[in-house]
């Protein structure tokens, strides 16, 4: 297992734990191991994710701002508050039509 020790046992707030960098997405793994990851995610306006697949089914939970998710040809939009959950081994993309935050819970079905 892999985590900073210093998140155990501690009650925290996630949207102020990854800041927008102007041009960039900024990410913050939180946890890390065999059967998955939680990871925090800042992206700045017009910035995205292309089209990938993962191994893992995904739960994306919007922090802050609003994020355009597309699985399988289908955009989603999501606002702060919402969540999205892109199923493993399907494609999927992430775009910033303007800057947001996201929760992304990997985990690993089999």
């Amino acid at each position: 297992m892999s985590q900073a020790t210093d998140l155990i046992a501690t009650a925290l707030d996630l949207v102020t734990m990854v800041e927008y960098q102007p041009g960039s997405i900024v990410s913050r793994t939180l946890l890390q191991v065999q059967n998955g990851t939680v990871t925090l995610f800042a992206f700045d306006d017009g910035h995205g994710l292309s089209e990938h697949t993962a191994p893992f089914d995904a739960l994306a939970y919007i922090l802050d701002g609003e994020a355009e998710i597309t699985i399988s040809g289908k955009p989603h939009y999501l606002a702060a508050g919402q969540m999205i959950i892109m199923p493993a081994n399907q494609p999927h993309a992430v775009m910033a039509n303007q800057r947001f935050k996201m929760l992304l819970t990997m985990i690993r079905s089999s």
